[in-house]
């Protein structure tokens, strides 16, 4: 997916290596193919990759990556999902995503 990018150098996605078990569910469910699993441990390997949809940190057992889009910046369809979360303060996902 290198020939498909959301901003360049803007993606606030971090990964705790140290908490890291290695389960590679982030690998796995990452639409663009941001993280591997390296010796173990998960990896970014395209941080440029990363929309910010949040399924790497919705699917990470033991909460080793941080991607918030109220930061900043982020996957439209991950912002619309929280504010209609906020509004009827249960999680569901009203965009598919």
């Amino acid at each position: 997916m290198k020939s498909m990018r959301y901003l360049k150098d803007t993606a606030i996605l971090k990964l705790d290596v140290q908490k890291c078990i290695g389960c590679g569910n982030c690998e796995l469910v990452c639409p663009h193919r941001v993280f591997k699993i390296i010796d173990a441990k998960a990896q970014i390997i395209d941080h440029n990759g990363c929309i910010e949809c949040g399924a790497c940190t919705t699917n990470c057992p033991v909460d080793a990556i941080y991607v918030n889009p109220d930061d900043g910046c982020g996957c439209a369809t991950y912002i619309v999902n929280s504010w209609l979360q906020k509004i009827f303060s249960k999680k569901r996902s009203f965009l598919g995503g």
